[in-house]
Formats: C-alpha cells, structure tokens, sequence
C-alpha cells in the first residue's frame, strides 16, 4: 500500500469518523457541570463594637476578630463540593461567588461605652471589603449588597439612651454613598434619614432584587410601589431588609406628640409610620398586627414576589411568612449573626451565613446554611452545610 494513497478501507473509516464527529455537538465533548447563573453570600448583623463572649478558647472576644474569622471561612468556598440535597448544583464544585448580601447592623448602637460607628464602619471596610478576596466565574471581584439595621439608623437619629457622640450618621452614609450612588455624595453634615432613605434595587439576570430601608412601612411601600411599575409581572422580585416580616413595635414612630424617644415608651422612631396599636411599644405584647396588614395587601396586589431575606433576630430559619391573618404565604429566610446570634451566641458551633444558589433557567434557588466554626479547637477546619431549602422562583 502506497503511503500517499489511503487504501478504500482507511477512506471510509476517515468518513464515518467525520460523520460521527459533525453529529456529535462539539460542547458534548468538554462540558463541564454547568454552575448556577447567580452565586450569593447572605449574612447580617456583624455588630462591630461588641466583643463575644466566647470564641474558639477565648472570651470577650471583638468583633473584627469574630468576623474576620467567618471571612476567612467565605473565601475558602470555592473548591468545596455542594451537598447531595436536590437542590441547585447538588453535589456540584462551588467555582466564583457574585455578590454578598449585608443584612445590616453593620456598627454596634453607640451606648456607652461602645464605639462610634465611624470605627466600627472602618472595621468593616478592612475586614469585609478588604478582606473578601472571591471573584465571580468571570472573575470579576465579588459585589457588596448592603442594607442598614436599626443599630445603623439610631446612631444617625439619636436614641433613648445616652450615646457617645450622641450622633454618628457613618454607616447610613457610606452605604448610602456605595449603594445608590449619587452624583455628588453625601456627606455626615447634610445627611438626613427622612429624606436619605437607601432604597434601591438591582435586576440580576432575570430577578429582580429590593434593597429597602428597615422594614416595608406605609412609607417604604411608596418607594417600592414606584420601583415595581417598571418591573414585568412576570418577573420575580426578592425583597431584602433588616427586619422581620412582623417587624418589631419598638422601631415605629411614637405616635404620641411630640413623638419623643424615651425608655418608658421604649419606641425608637426608625419608621416613617406612626405606631397603630398604642401608646407603647410594650401595649399588647407589642402587636403590628395593624402594620402586618398594609404589608399583606401589598404583596397581595404584587404576586410576583417570591422571597424575604433578612436579619435583626437572627438564627439560621427557612419558613413561611403567613401574615397576622394566615392569608399569604411568603417564604422567608432569616440569617445568623457572628455576634449576636440567638443560639449560636451561647453554642459558637451553630455560626452560620448562607449561601444563596439560583439557576435562571429553572428558576429554582437553594438557600444553604454555611456552619462555619463546628470545630472551634480547630480554625483550619472547613465549613459544613447543614440544612438547605429549594424555592421556585417561577411567576404563575
């Protein structure tokens, strides 16, 4: 057989080659496991200014320390294998992180003898936005998406009891500055929390998110009205905010003039919306039954909001919002603080944040619990998931 001149046999076998190959698609060849479309990191309530009282063999432990620690913990991620749960990318590599959603709560309330939320916001800037070192699967830095908490708004306003300075507006400023983005920044002289409200909102890949200041009042629901008409109804919103869908009495307005703060009333003026139910935030339990039923009938005439992010009380809880009067049905998803959380301030070993994972072709999302300290003895150790919730985020 001539070398220059195949025989028949060789021909048709370079055809059928050929053949199979043009049929085969080329991605069938190299596909990877596909990853989600959006990677988040969902935590609250860092409280800079307040020590631990125990962590990993020490006691009255600071802040930047205990935060630096789940930080660490955040940049490990990628490499690690998702659990075998159902959910979105089961069993899958974690590969970038797109964003990080703060809760709030960022500086500690400035009582005596705490720290000034300028200090506390420069510990976050270092440990937080200095510290996070995770890039997106195209390997841009990850994005922060940042909300503040009644500790952030009563060292702007004031508060009940006696402070040091008696105001500091540094962390309403900064994030406002950061997530907004105005023309000209604002700055801790012209700051003014009843007209510098830091509402916003992002569209990330076909989901639309609602950053609101505190809680969705009458007056926060304005905003929010405005900001849904140029949203398609077929798309799913997601609203994120520090407080609770119940809220808590204490952050309305004394509804008595001249609607001062005082211990005895025990109000803290964070909301626009005059307390309904009192004349103190302690009268029947400290009920928002009234307040919970403007909120149900906005999300009643807004469907397409499919789920609830936020902090305040904080422990790692997936349930379902169902409004004073059991007639909506909400999911609603609630995040642990590395300061002050309700079990794992006593039990270091139940620390978490979570992992928000969602496929935009589905539209499913996975919301996992990141244990991040289960061997205090032992820093090095890697995070353990522990439970995990899947929603659709399908519009019906």
């Amino acid at each position: 057989m001539s070398p220059s001149k195949p025989s028949s046999y060789l021909k048709s076998l370079l055809l059928i080659s050929c053949s199979i190959f043009i049929l085969i698609p080329v991605k069938s060849f190299c596909q990877a496991k596909p990853s989600a479309d959006v990677e988040i990191l969902f935590t609250s309530d860092a409280h800079f200014g307040i020590t631990r009282k125990a962590f990993r063999g020490d006691s009255n432990v600071k802040s930047p320390i205990v935060n630096a620690a789940m930080v660490r913990q955040m940049n490990a991620l990628p490499g690690q294998s998702l659990p075998s749960d159902g959910g979105v990318e089961a069993g899958q590599t974690i590969n970038g992180i797109d964003y990080l959603i703060e809760g709030g709560d960022i500086a500690n309330r400035m009582e005596i003898p705490i720290q000034s939320a300028a200090a506390s916001w420069a510990q976050f800037e270092t440990t937080y936005m200095g510290g996070l070192k995770l890039k997106s699967n195209n390997g841009a830095p990850i994005k922060f998406l940042i909300v503040p908490g009644n500790h952030d708004i009563s060292n702007a306003i004031g508060y009940s009891k006696p402070m040091k300075p008696l105001t500091d507006p540094t962390s309403m400023v900064k994030i406002y500055n950061l997530m907004l983005k105005p023309t000209k920044p604002i700055t801790n002289d012209v700051y003014n929390y009843a007209t510098d409200k830091i509402n916003y909102s992002r569209d990330i890949k076909g989901i639309h998110f609602m950053f609101i200041t505190l809680w969705a009042d009458s007056a926060e629901r304005i905003w929010m009205e405005k900001d849904l008409a140029a949203v398609a109804k077929t798309t799913p919103v997601i609203i994120v905010c520090h407080d609770q869908p119940t809220c808590e009495a204490k952050h309305f307005t004394n509804p008595i003039p001249p609607h001062n703060m005082t211990i005895e009333n025990k109000f803290e003026n964070l909301t626009a919306e005059y307390y309904k139910e009192g004349k103190s935030a302690s009268e029947d339990d400290g009920s928002t039954a009234i307040e919970q039923r403007g909120f149900v009938k906005f999300l009643k005439a807004h469907p397409n909001i499919k789920a609830y992010l936020h902090g305040n009380s904080n422990w790692n809880e997936f349930y379902t919002y169902t409004g004073p009067d059991n007639d909506v049905a909400l999911p609603i998803f609630r995040v642990d603080s590395p300061m002050k959380g309700k079990f794992s301030a006593k039990d270091e070993t139940k620390l978490s944040f979570h992992l928000i994972s969602i496929d935009t072709q589905t539209m499913n999302m996975t919301v996992r619990e990141c244990l991040w300290n289960t061997k205090p003895t032992d820093p090095s150790a890697k995070m353990v998931f522990g439970a995990s919730k899947t929603i659709s985020l399908v519009v019906n």
